[in-house]
């Protein structure tokens, strides 16, 4: 997939997207960085333990959290994506927002991909970052949700999760055609944790070569999220488990995801997921082969 500047990410295997969380408010603290030089350093460490893609946002999406000024993430994020950006020129960068001048900036600073979690329906947003996709021609993660952060996790319900997934996917997709979007560069992320049950993200993995089915590269998001968490409680291994519980069960769902040739796993831990991801995909090229 071409991305600016002449950089572009190839599928062949599952790629590591590390994540930078510019922000206080991340549900996993040790991904909190307070400033640009913090972001750039650990961008460059990431690098090193083999990411391929950083991903960078400055307003937190855990279940129950609060929008953060446009000014405010403008102001932490973009300088972020320059300083990395000009340290490191050939790693792709995406942008973690919902806010169509958030993106706009940040693509100017020298971030290729839009990683857009409001699934094309915040209010007042949905419109322009349509336009922005299609006339940008950057990348663009098209997240399932219902509902903001603030109530995505209040009384989720579905008659049939698995059906108003493909649903879902089907019409935004034919949306973005008709606004002249470039759909051969639409990442589908299931969105693991936004608007869901644990049984629904359970499903999201344990289905994710499905996905896959609708012709487009996808993108999972579980890692340290709580619904690991729940497994590792009903298992009795925990009485109530922390994300920084979920390291062990976060490599489960990247294998898992790397053996059914996802095309992106986004993870905080990135040396130790990116060894996970070496390790199941060399398992899969052979029984692909037939040993």
């Amino acid at each position: 997939m071409p991305l600016a500047g002449g950089r572009s990410i190839s599928f062949g295997r599952t790629l590591v997207m590390g994540i930078l969380n510019m922000t206080g408010d991340s549900f996993f603290a040790p991904s909190r960085l307070p400033s640009a030089r913090d972001a750039l350093e650990r961008a460059c460490a990431m690098v090193r333990d083999g990411a391929d893609i950083i991903d960078i946002g400055a307003e937190s999406t855990r279940p129950g959290s609060r929008t953060v000024p446009e000014d405010d993430e403008i102001a932490a994020v973009v300088p972020a994506i320059s300083a990395i950006r000009g340290e490191l020129p050939q790693i792709p960068i995406s942008v973690d927002t919902r806010r169509a001048k958030t993106a706009r900036l940040s693509i100017e600073a020298g971030a290729d991909i839009i990683n857009d979690v409001s699934g094309l329906d915040l209010p007042g947003e949905s419109d322009e970052m349509t336009r922005l996709i299609s006339g940008s021609g950057a990348p663009y993660v098209l997240t399932h949700t219902k509902g903001t952060p603030d109530i995505m996790q209040q009384d989720v319900q579905y008659e049939d999760f698995w059906a108003e997934l493909m649903d879902f996917f089907g019409k935004k997709i034919e949306s973005l055609s008709r606004a002249g979007a470039s759909t051969d560069r639409v990442i589908l992320d299931p969105g693991v944790g936004f608007g869901k049950r644990r049984s629904d993200n359970v499903e999201i993995v344990a289905n994710a070569g499905e996905l896959r089915k609708l012709g487009f590269p996808v993108l999972i998001g579980a890692s340290r999220k709580g619904f690991i968490g729940r497994i590792l409680q009903l298992a009795g291994l925990e009485s109530q488990a922390s994300p920084e519980d979920c390291l062990e069960g976060t490599l489960a769902v990247t294998a898992l995801c790397a053996a059914e040739g996802i095309e992106i796993v986004r993870v905080h831990d990135v040396k130790e997921n990116r060894r996970a991801v070496e390790t199941a995909d060399a398992i899969r090229r052979a029984r692909h082969r037939g040993g």
